[in-house]
C-alpha cells in the first residue's frame, strides 16, 4: 500500500510497479473506437514514452500498444496508484502550501471510487469526463503541487502538467484548460482521434477543473427543477403522489433519485447498468430496487407515499423509453396517465460511446457492437432514440409535462430524425423545452446559481457548521428581499436545513446551494470568519458547477434563453475564467464541452481557499461579485428584464460597477417602416 508522500514522489521508475492491468472489481468505461490509422498509433505511442526516459521504453512501449488497442486509449494502468483514493484531510498533504494541498484533495476526491464513475479511466461522470488522460499526469501533477511555493503557478494543458512557472503570491496557483480546439476541428470525430493521440482531453464541467462534490453537486439543482417544474407545469408546491419519469443513476444522473425523495414525488429512474445501480442503493440514495415493470405500474398506482423506485435490468428494454411505453400503453388501456412529469439525464453528449444505450440490445450486446461496428451501434442508437422520441410524444399529448434536461438528448434526437422540432422555433428551440429555458432560466437571470464548498478537515461537525452558518446567513438577507427573490432563498432555506438528515454526501465533506451574488458573499465571508475564530477547523474550498449564472456558454442549455443572436458566442466563459483568474481564485479552468457535449459549449470554473485571512476575505469579495455581475450584465445585455433589474441593483449597492445598460425597441413599427424602406 503506498502513501500520500509516495505518490508524490514523481513518476516511480526504479524500480518501475508492477503492471496489475485493470481492477475486476470496479466498473470501467467503454471500449474506445479512435478509428486511427496507423501512422496515429505509432504517434499515440510515442506521445505516451515521451513521460519516461529511454531506458523503460522497451517495457513500457508493449502494453501502451496492447492498451491502445484493447481499449482505443493508453491509460498507463501500470501507474495506478494502490493508494486508496478519496479527500484525505489537507494537513496530511506533503506541501509547501495550502493553497496547493487544497487542489491536491479535490483531485482525489475526484477519483474516489465512491465518487468516481470510472476511477481507473480517471473519469469522473458523464462516461467520458475526465480528470487526467493517464495515471502519469496525475502522479507528475501531485508531485508538482507537492513541491509548489506560493510564487508558482501550475499550468494544465488538458491533463497535461506543462511544469510550474513563476508567477506572483497574488496569481492562482493552477491554470487548467481543456479541450481548447481550434474551431474547425472541434468535432466529435477529431476529438476520439485527438484523445487517443493523448493531446486534448474532455473534463466535462467539474471533472477536469477538480470541484466535483459526488452527485450531491447536481442534487440541489434537480430539487429546484422539479419544484419549479410542479409550480409551473402542475400549479402546485405540493407534489405528493405525482409521478416524475426518467432514466440515469450513473454520475450525475444519480442525483435524480434523492432529489425526487426530498421533493415528495415519485420517482421512476431507469438504468441500465448493474453497477452504479447497486453503488446508489449502497449509499441510501435510491429506497426501491426492482426489476418488474408490472411491480412499478402497481406502486405508481398506489400513489400513497413519497417513493423512490428503479429499474433494473441487465436488459436494455426496461431503459427509460420502454417504461414510457408501457406507462402509454396503461394510458390506452385504461385511460389512466400514470406520469405527470418526465425527462431524461443520459450521457446523450457522448450517444455513440456508452452514453445511451439502445432499446435493440441488452448491455452486453450494446458494449460490444459500440467497439466491434461504431457505425451501425449509431444507426441502432438513433433509430432507438426516435422510438424514445415517439412514445415521449404521445404521453406529452396525453398531459405528460416533458423538458430537456441539458444532456443533449433533443439535439441528438432531432440529428436522429425525431420529431422534436417547434414549428417556428429559432436555432436553440425544440418542440420541448430545455429546463433552463422553462424552469431555471428566471433562476439565472436573477443572479441565483450553484455555490458550494469542501470542509478539507473532513470532518462533518465543520460541514454540519457551515450548514448553520449559510442558513443563517440567508435567513438574514431573506427579510429585505422582493417576493420574487425571497421564493428562491425560502427554498435555500429549506434546503439547507433539512441537508444533513438526507445524508448526501459522497467523498469530500461538501455541501452545495442555490444562491446569489450577495448571499453567495455573505456565506463566504461568514465562513472564512469562523475559519479565523478556530470554529472551523480548517480551511474550506469554496467553488460552484461550471453550470452556472456566468460560468458556461450553451446554447442548447445554460444560454439556451437567449435571444438577441448571442446564443452561439462564448465570450462570457472566457471572460468569466480570465476575471476569477486575476481576482483571487486559488485556481481556474476552462473547458470545450460539458453537458451536451464536445463542440456545443465553453464553460469555465474556480476554486478558492478561504483560509481565515483577511486576504482570503478579499479575494473572495472581489472574486465572486465579479463571477455572478458578469453573467447577470449579459443576460441584461440580450434583453432579459429580470437580469435587467438585478444588475441595476447591484450598481447601486456597488458604485464601482457600471455596466452597459440595453435601450429596448418601444415601437415595433419603427423596425417595420425602417426595413420596408
Amino acid at each position: 500500500m503506498s502513501s500520500l508522500k509516495d505518490i508524490c514522489s514523481a513518476l516511480p521508475l526504479d524500480p518501475l510497479p508492477p503492471n496489475r492491468g485493470r481492477d475486476p472489481k470496479l466498473p470501467h468505461a467503454p471500449i474506445r473506437t479512435p478509428n486511427l490509422t496507423a501512422e496515429e498509433e505509432r504517434l499515440a505511442l510515442k506521445n505516451a514514452l515521451r513521460y519516461f526516459p529511454p531506458s523503460h521504453h522497451a517495457t513500457l512501449a508493449p502494453e501502451f500498444a496492447q492498451e491502445l488497442r484493447q481499449y482505443g486509449h493508453i491509460y498507463m494502468y501500470r501507474f495506478c496508484p494502490t493508494l486508496r483514493m478519496r479527500a484525505y484531510p489537507i494537513d496530511q498533504y506533503p506541501c509547501c502550501t495550502r493553497q496547493a494541498a487544497s487542489i491536491m484533495l479535490m483531485i482525489m476526491n475526484n477519483l474516489d471510487p465512491a465518487v468516481a464513475q470510472f476511477p481507473q479511466e480517471l473519469v469522473t461522470y458523464g462516461g467520458n469526463g475526465q480528470v487526467f488522460s493517464n495515471w502519469a499526469q496525475f502522479r507528475l501533477v501531485m508531485h508538482y503541487l507537492s513541491e509548489m511555493t506560493e510564487e508558482q503557478t501550475l499550468v494544465m494543458y488538458s491533463g497535461h502538467p506543462m511544469g510550474l512557472f513563476p508567477s506572483l503570491p497574488s496569481s492562482p496557483r493552477a491554470i487548467i484548460t481543456n479541450g481548447m480546439v481550434i474551431p474547425n476541428y472541434s468535432s466529435r470525430n477529431q476529438y476520439e482521434k485527438m484523445f487517443a493521440l493523448g493531446v486534448s482531453m474532455y473534463g466535462q464541467m467539474t471533472a477536469g477543473s477538480y470541484c466535483y462534490i459526488g452527485p450531491q453537486g447536481i442534487v440541489h439543482g434537480t430539487l429546484l427543477t422539479v419544484l419549479n417544474a410542479g409550480r409551473r407545469y402542475l400549479g402546485s408546491d405540493d407534489l405528493k403522489g405525482r409521478v416524475f419519469v426518467t432514466s440515469g443513476l450513473g454520475g450525475m444522473s444519480g442525483a435524480q433519485a434523492k432529489a425526487a425523495v426530498i421533493a415528495g414525488c415519485i420517482g421512476v429512474i431507469a438504468e441500465v447498468d448493474e453497477t452504479p445501480l447497486r453503488k446508489r442503493h449502497e449509499q441510501g440514495w435510491l429506497m426501491e430496487v426492482t426489476s418488474s415493470m408490472e411491480h412499478c405500474i402497481k406502486r405508481e398506482l398506489m400513489r400513497k407515499a413519497t417513493f423512490c423506485y428503479i429499474l433494473l435490468t441487465s436488459l436494455s428494454y426496461f431503459s427509460n423509453f420502454l417504461i414510457r411505453e408501457r406507462l402509454l400503453l396503461e394510458y390506452q388501456r385504461t385511460g389512466e396517465l400514470l406520469v405527470d412529469l418526465g425527462s431524461d439525464q443520459t450521457s446523450l453528449h457522448n450517444p455513440y460511446n456508452g452514453g445511451y444505450y439502445p432499446v435493440q440490445l441488452s448491455f452486453r450486446q450494446a458494449n460490444q457492437l459500440m467497439s466491434t461496428d461504431p457505425k451501425g451501434f449509431q444507426t441502432t442508437v438513433q433509430e432507438s432514440l426516435r422510438r424514445h422520441v415517439e412514445a415521449i410524444n404521445k404521453l406529452s399529448d396525453a398531459g405528460m409535462f416533458f423538458w430537456d434536461y441539458g444532456n443533449a438528448f433533443l439535439l441528438e434526437a432531432q440529428r436522429a430524425g425525431g420529431k422534436v422540432e417547434k414549428v417556428g422555433g429559432g436555432a436553440t428551440e425544440f418542440r420541448y423545452p430545455s429546463y433552463v429555458q422553462h424552469i431555471m432560466g428566471d433562476i439565472f437571470s436573477l443572479g441565483f446559481g450553484p455555490f458550494r464548498w469542501v470542509c478539507t478537515s473532513g470532518d462533518p461537525k465543520d460541514l454540519a457548521l457551515t450548514d448553520d452558518i449559510a442558513a443563517t446567513v440567508l435567513e438574514g438577507i431573506s427579510a429585505n428581499v422582493s417576493d420574487r427573490i425571497r421564493q428562491q432563498y425560502n427554498d435555500n432555506i429549506r434546503w439547507i436545513r433539512e441537508a444533513g438528515k438526507h445524508k448526501m454526501v459522497v467523498g469530500s465533506q461538501a455541501r452545495i446551494l442555490y444562491s446569489d451574488q450577495k448571499g453567495r458573499i455573505c456565506i463566504a465571508l461568514a465562513i472564512n470568519q469562523a475559519i479565523a475564530d478556530g470554529r472551523v477547523s480548517a480551511p474550506v474550498v469554496i467553488s460552484r458547477d461550471h453550470h452556472d449564472v456566468s460560468g458556461t456558454d450553451s446554447p442548447f442549455r445554460e444560454t439556451s434563453n437567449v435571444y438577441d443572436g448571442s446564443a452561439f458566442c462564448a465570450d462570457m466563459a472566457v471572460q468569466n475564467f480570465v476575471g476569477d483568474a486575476f481576482r483571487g481564485a486559488t485556481w481556474v479552468a476552462l473547458h470545450n464541452g460539458g453537458g451536451v457535449g464536445w463542440g456545443e459549449v465553453m464553460n469555465g470554473g474556480f476554486g478558492l481557499l478561504l483560509d481565515g485571512s483577511e486576504e482570503a476575505a478579499k479575494r473572495a469579495r472581489l472574486m465572486l461579485n465579479w463571477d455572478v455581475s458578469n453573467g447577470v450584465a449579459r443576460r441584461c445585455w440580450s434583453g432579459n428584464s429580470n437580469a435587467y433589474e438585478t444588475i441595476q441593483h447591484t450598481m447601486e449597492e456597488n458604485r464601482q460597477l457600471r455596466v452597459t445598460m440595453p435601450f429596448p425597441v418601444q415601437d415595433e413599427r419603427v423596425l417595420d417602416r425602417a426595413l420596408q424602406a
